[in-house]
Parts: C-alpha cells; structure tokens; sequence
C-alpha cells in the first residue's frame, strides 16, 4: 500500500492496528513523499522490536534528501544506517528515532531507546542498535541525541583549551548544540552569529552570547562554522586568528560556495577543516568508539536547556507538508519532531 499526501485511511490502519506491519515514509520526488506499509520480520535472538514514539528531523541533511540534492560521489557515504532504497529517490531516510522496546532482551524490554532509524511507526533491529535514553531525558528531547552527538564530535575536532573565546557562525540545530556543550569548558567564552537578530534569543536561553553577522563579531581562538550558507563561511574565515583555522560542520551537498580568497586570506595562513559526524574526530578515534560518542550525547541530554533546540512538532500524518518545507527551504531551523502517537 502507498499512500501520498495527508491521507488518513491506510496509514492509520496500518499503524495502529496492523500487529505484524507498520507505516514508514518514503521520499519519492523533490518535495514529495508517499507512506508505504512495511512488513515486520519475527523478533529473533539478539533482536529487539521497537514501537516509535517521536522521529526527529534533521533539517540540513534531510533537507539535501528531500531536495534530491545528495552528489552521486557521496551517496554510499551518505546512507543512514537502516536506510532502505537509493538517493535520490525512492527512499526511506532519517536517523533520530526514539521509540519503546515492545519485544527482545529482557534488560530492554520497556525501554526507551535511541535509534539511527528513519521515520517508520514500529521496526526491528539488533538489540545491539539500540541506546537506552537516561531516565532524567524526557522522550521527545532525545530525539536531539544526533545533533548533540555531531556536536560532541565537532568539539572533538576543533579541541578548544580552557579560556579560549569561541565564535560558531550559525545558530541552527547544530551550531547551538555546539555551543551548549562547549559553555562548560571552563573559562570558554562563547558567542553565536547569526543573521537573524531573534537568535539572540536563542543564545540567552544557552547561556551563551550572540551577535549578528552584519556586526562586529568578537575576536576567536576557535571558529566553527555552521551555518549552512556560503557567506557564514566567508565570514567565518574573516573571524578565524592568524595561523587559525576553521572547522566547517556544515555539509552543502552538491551546492556550489564561492569564496573570496584574495585580501589577507594568504598572510594570515587560515585553514579550512572539515568535521563529519560518520566517523569519530581523528583526535578520539584511538579511544573512542560511534557508541561511547552517542552514550556521551544521551546523557548530556539530562540538560532542560536542549529543550530550547526542539521546534515544532507534527502528527505523523503531516510529514507530507514536513517534506514539501524541507524541499522549498520554509522548514524551521531548530528541530522538528514527528509525532508517532498523534492522530
């Protein structure tokens, strides 16, 4: 069965009454998305069956999704872990799912847990895939688990010493995830820049500070660019201290950046260094394993102030309209989570 657009016969049998199928959606064009029913495979040894409650979206990557925007060179890279179909389309995408443990080992059987799985009502995985959230994080705010994940590894890259004055261009989902974890770095002075004054905002409710990008912004040590839009890189590396660099989280997908390298960019030796969530920073990779840097994210998540990095929230029956707004750019910066349980 497929079902597109805000349809609810179909979907809603499937996903509340169908014991062995659940709802998943499926991106199938720019913009446009379909809900298809998915068999459920029996509950084997060593395997868990987990009922969603909440599906976050990632706004810059699934945005590149829903746009059909993902290079040809990067698409192996690029697949989520339980990712089903090829870019650009058909395909099931998204990993910030948080659901309940209905069937498996017994040390998780009514569980909430964490998964890299796309949107999809009910799925089995390995028990092995599934991270227990911390009875201190409410439901709906693990969903943030990527974001803070990416920011863990993103701090990782760049490494800041206490005292150092940090400048993140860009106060999307990311970029304050970012700042709400580099905040305790003891002495770490930290700043968000954005173009939209009402970050501002945003960056008091994260205890940091905020400036707007067509303003002074303070001086660096560290600069991390996050914004998503080749001018915050340009600005980025107009911030970054002689012999300093830049580490760019965002990803721009097959989107051309023009910058403009002539001026001091030479005599002041900036470097550009990229930071990619997939796999754990260079400086921790000896020590460190992709669940140590999750189980680290989860329980940083015991902080309310995340709470301020969650947008709005949608019914499951809505995320035609989600995608259509992650297509055309209308879709909210912070994170939007999907409602499993609503009707």
């Amino acid at each position: 069965m497929a079902v597109t657009g805000n349809t609810t016969q179909g979907p809603a049998e499937v996903h509340h009454e169908i014991p062995d199928a659940a709802t998943a959606w499926w991106s199938i064009g720019p913009g446009r998305g379909e809900f298809r029913r998915e068999p459920l495979p029996d509950v084997s040894d060593g395997e868990a069956s987990v009922r969603t409650l909440y599906t976050g979206v990632s706004r810059g990557t699934e945005s590149l999704v829903a746009r059909g925007e993902v290079p040809a060179s990067e698409r192996e890279r690029m697949r989520a872990p339980f990712q089903e179909g090829e870019f650009p389309f058909p395909v099931k995408y998204g990993y910030l799912n948080v659901g309940t443990v209905e069937r498996g080992p017994v040390e998780l059987r009514g569980r909430t847990v964490f998964a890299l799985f796309p949107h999809q009502s009910r799925f089995v995985v390995p028990a092995d895939a599934l991270h227990p959230v911390p009875d201190g994080v409410p439901a709906r705010r693990a969903v943030l688990a990527g974001a803070v994940e990416t920011a863990v590894n993103v701090l990782w890259d760049a490494a800041p010493l206490v005292g150092d004055r940090m400048v993140i261009v860009g106060a999307g989902m990311i970029g304050c995830a970012i700042a709400r974890v580099a905040r305790s770095i003891p002495g770490c002075i930290v700043t968000l820049v954005d173009v939209d004054p009402a970050r501002a905002a945003t960056a008091q409710a994260l205890g940091v500070g905020f400036a707007l990008a067509a303003e002074e912004v303070p001086q660096a040590d560290v600069v991390i660019e996050a914004s998503g839009a080749g001018a915050g890189l340009q600005l980025a590396l107009g911030i970054a201290p002689t012999d300093g660099e830049v580490i760019v989280a965002s990803w721009y997908g097959s989107r051309p950046v023009s910058l403009g390298l002539g001026g001091d960019f030479h005599s002041r030796r900036v470097a550009l260094r990229p930071s990619q969530v997939g796999a754990v920073a260079q400086r921790r990779r000896g020590s460190r394993t992709t669940g140590n840097r999750l189980a680290l994210a989860l329980r940083l998540l015991e902080d309310p102030a995340y709470d301020t990095l969650l947008g709005g929230t949608s019914s499951w029956r809505q995320l035609p309209e989600v995608t259509a707004g992650l297509a055309d750019g209308t879709a909210g910066e912070l994170c939007h989570t999907i409602d499993w349980n609503a009707e």
